[in-house]
């Protein structure tokens, strides 16, 4: 076997890190780019219409720093990350309870198929009365919808992941006396692993869109708020710095997510892929 064979049979050739490694600077580019169309379409294209022109990324700076001077950038990611990590944990739990349950069970899969997508189907901010009379204003309900939100995706990978375990491994594990919760602790849950994170990053994502439409709802902290609070003051180069910041946030999050969910030969050629 030639050493071409070698490393492709290890995941990468030497060409294809040639090819990530030499591929670098798209990244950048891209933002470079997409900075510079925003440019064009507040300061040149609609240059004639001042509140268009307000959203300049040139005021943009302006505004981050107006805000992460005052403290008020900080307070409110943080206020925003709790809640969001405060949901996902509730979401987890259900989630892999249900996930488990449809999964392991074809009767309570039948029994509860249809109002599952009955439920999946509607938008997590329809419940938003519903959570504010049920726990009030503030951080319950914010915390309430983000979990409503990212409940399914962690239910439905779980499901598919015990649908998914092979038959053989349950029938070995019972042939040496595993009991039911045995067999779950130790064949299933393992097996499922995969998909279960894959589908805790699919919920992150979908948490974070979902709370800062929440935090406009009766809350006093949060990315969301603040965004309420700078339209209302006419500070839209804050709308827009905000905007910013709660993309950067949520791309940070999810290539966080991406590291801590992969395997360790993942991370390794995560680099490397064209």
């Amino acid at each position: 076997m030639t050493t071409l064979d070698i490393a492709a049979v290890g995941g990468a050739t030497p060409r294809t890190r040639r090819g990530a490694t030499g591929d670098a600077w798209l990244a950048p580019a891209g933002i470079l780019a997409s900075v510079a169309l925003w440019w064009l379409a507040t300061d040149v294209v609609f240059a004639g219409r001042p509140l268009v022109s307000q959203f300049s990324p040139r005021l943009a700076v302006g505004g981050l720093v107006d805000l992460a001077r005052s403290g008020v950038l900080l307070d409110a990611a943080s206020a925003s990350l709790f809640r969001l990590v405060a949901g996902l944990l509730i979401a987890a739990v259900a989630g892999l309870a249900i996930g488990l349950a449809s999964g392991w069970s074809s009767r309570i899969d039948r029994a509860t198929r249809a109002v599952q997508l009955f439920l999946r189907m509607i938008s997590p901010l329809s419940w938003a009365p519903v959570a504010i009379i049920a726990f009030g204003v503030g951080t319950p309900p914010v915390v309430a919808l983000v979990a409503a939100a990212a409940v399914w995706p962690i239910a439905s990978a779980a499901a598919d992941g015990v649908r998914g375990v092979h038959p053989g491994h349950l029938r070995v594990a019972r042939s040496l006396g595993a009991t039911t919760p045995e067999v779950i602790r130790r064949v299933v849950l393992p097996a499922i692993r995969p998909r279960v994170l894959a589908g805790v990053r699919l919920a992150i994502g979908i948490g974070w869109v979902v709370l800062v439409p929440a935090e406009m709802l009766g809350v006093t902290s949060g990315l969301g708020y603040q965004i309420l609070n700078a339209k209302d003051q006419l500070a839209y180069p804050h709308i827009t710095a905000l905007i910013v910041v709660i993309g950067t946030i949520g791309f940070a999050i999810d290539v966080t997510a991406r590291w801590l969910f992969a395997t360790r030969r993942q991370r390794r050629d995560e680099g490397v892929r064209p």
